[in-house]
């Protein structure tokens, strides 16, 4: 039996995106199943997390399997400067799949072109972060109703959101139009630009989000990453670009749904969390049931 990593949003398609969806719906609606009895998963984390992690160690408990691995790199050989390769290889020999975050761009390509066993990237770097995007894309369709043909904005960190570039490239699949909405220093990067481009998918770049934002199906929330920028002076000059306020919400679409792959810093005020259009708490939920969906797909046990 041959097993697939998902390493990017690209090693899937369309009907595979679809199909994960239905998947997590039906784990929506039955979550506790006993499909990975007697298996081992690895979540290796070299960079911190709190979402994703939790909820693929919920999803792994949930479904019968037992959790190794580590939260904090600093736990691990690293700090003895054991190498990714060597790592990879020997977590391989205890667990039957690896979920790994890495703060290098293509470490989770080169992980699963030396692991024995399935790779499932949980974020490299600024690169990709494929089981978020399905999460996003459940999240979608669930309060949508439909994936095509959506008017989806994008705001904030657009330059080293990998959440905003998985999501770019999944949704290329279903026809939208994307409105990007960042400062100059934070636009959508020349090759993802160039990848619309020859999809031939209509967007916008922006500055402002205010004369456009009634035209939004969904608005997708980013915050500004201290943790990628090399200048903190940028960064300070850059961190308050944007804030979505209850005031600005009442020029959107009644059924317009706020997204936000979280962390939030000071992007959405806590006042708006009581909106009816907030959704990212219900966002971060479905994670558990995609993140079920995704395991399910990739061990083939479904």
């Amino acid at each position: 039996m041959v097993y697939k990593s998902l390493v990017s949003i690209s090693d899937y398609g369309r009907e595979d995106y679809l199909d994960i969806l239905d998947k997590a719906e039906s784990f929506e609606q039955n979550p506790n199943r006993r499909l990975l009895e007697g298996k081992v998963v690895a979540t290796l984390f070299f960079e911190p997390s709190t979402r994703t992690r939790l909820s693929f160690e919920t999803a792994v408990n949930r479904l019968g399997g037992r959790v190794i691995g580590f939260a904090d790199a600093s736990c691990s050989s690293v700090t003895k400067g054991e190498c990714l390769k060597d790592t990879i290889r020997i977590v391989g020999n205890y667990a039957d799949l690896i979920i790994m975050r890495h703060p290098l761009e293509g470490a989770a390509r080169y992980a699963s072109e030396i692991s024995t066993v399935p790779i499932i990237n949980a974020g490299d770097g600024a690169n990709q972060h494929p089981s978020q995007t399905l999460l996003d894309l459940y999240s979608i369709r669930k309060t949508q109703g439909r994936l095509d043909h959506l008017n989806i904005m994008m705001i904030g960190d657009l330059k080293y959101g990998r959440t905003v570039h998985s999501l770019l490239m999944a949704m290329s699949h279903f026809n939208p139009t994307f409105q990007f909405v960042a400062p100059d220093a934070l636009r959508l990067p020349k090759e993802y630009v160039r990848f619309l481009s020859e999809k031939g998918i209509p967007f916008q770049e922006y500055t402002d989000y205010m004369p456009y934002i009634e035209q939004a199906d969904i608005i997708y929330m980013t915050r500004v990453q201290k943790e990628r920028f090399l200048d903190p002076i940028e960064y300070e000059r850059n961190k308050n670009a944007y804030v979505l306020t209850n005031e600005a919400l009442q020029h959107t679409k009644d059924t317009v749904k706020v997204l936000h792959p979280l962390p939030r810093i000071n992007e959405i005020p806590l006042d708006v969390d009581d909106n009816p259009k907030a959704y990212y708490f219900t966002q971060a939920r479905n994670g558990l049931y995609v993140r079920q969906a995704i395991i399910a797909k990739v061990l083939q046990l479904l």
